[in-house]
């Protein structure tokens, strides 16, 4: 039995080795699918990196959507520093799609005259077009309006409806933007008035 244990492991041994040597039609139809499911990945892969940028890009839209208003503090037109990045982010999306154009709509709280709130509202629109077109934005894609008192965010009285109404909002015409903006008004104007119910 012990002389046999080591031809029977010899013979198979050729046996194994002589069949990795020869020319099979079926190991050559398993190539080619493995060479064919490779294609499939990296098409899947190609497909997987497209919808990781149209999320990226869904992502961004509605992170500008969210931070398009521009807050300020009573009787001043001066942009704060926490207004800054959320303005860089926008200059940097109106240079990568020069077709876009954005509405500079500036608002004040119902204190003083209509005529003054109309100039202060202007004079805010001005202050976030002047940040805009100094981070590169051209000024041919920009339109400022003032609406003053006229088109509150919250009615009421008191700080907190005041401080929801002196701001600018950067209304985008026609882009995606556009859209995610009104889906982010309605968020925003809820969590708002939720806000003043709480008070």
């Amino acid at each position: 039995m012990k002389t046999r244990s080591p031809l029977l492991a010899a013979a198979s041994l050729a046996v194994f080795w002589l069949g990795g040597c020869t020319s099979d039609p079926a190991t050559h139809v398993r190539s080619d699918e493995l060479s064919d499911a490779s294609r499939a990945a990296g098409f899947s892969s190609g497909a997987h990196e497209r919808n990781a940028a149209e999320e990226a890009r869904a992502l961004e839209i509605r992170h500008l959507a969210d931070n398009s208003l521009v807050y300020f503090d009573f009787d001043r037109d001066t942009i704060a520093p926490q207004f800054r990045q959320q303005l860089d982010a926008h200059a940097k999306y109106l240079a990568a799609n020069p077709a876009a154009a954005v509405r500079l709509e500036g608002h004040a709280d119902e204190r003083g005259t209509r005529e003054y709130n109309l100039a202060l509202g202007e004079r805010r629109a001005l202050a976030v077009r002047r940040e805009l077109t100094l981070r590169g934005v051209p000024a041919s894609q920009f339109q400022v309006i003032s609406y003053g008192e006229e088109q509150p965010a919250v009615s009421g009285r008191g700080e907190a409806s005041y401080a929801a109404n002196r701001r600018v909002m950067l209304r985008y015409t026609n882009t995606p933007l556009a859209q995610a903006q009104k889906e982010a008004t309605g968020r925003r104007l809820a969590a708002v008035e939720t806000g003043l119910l709480n008070e």
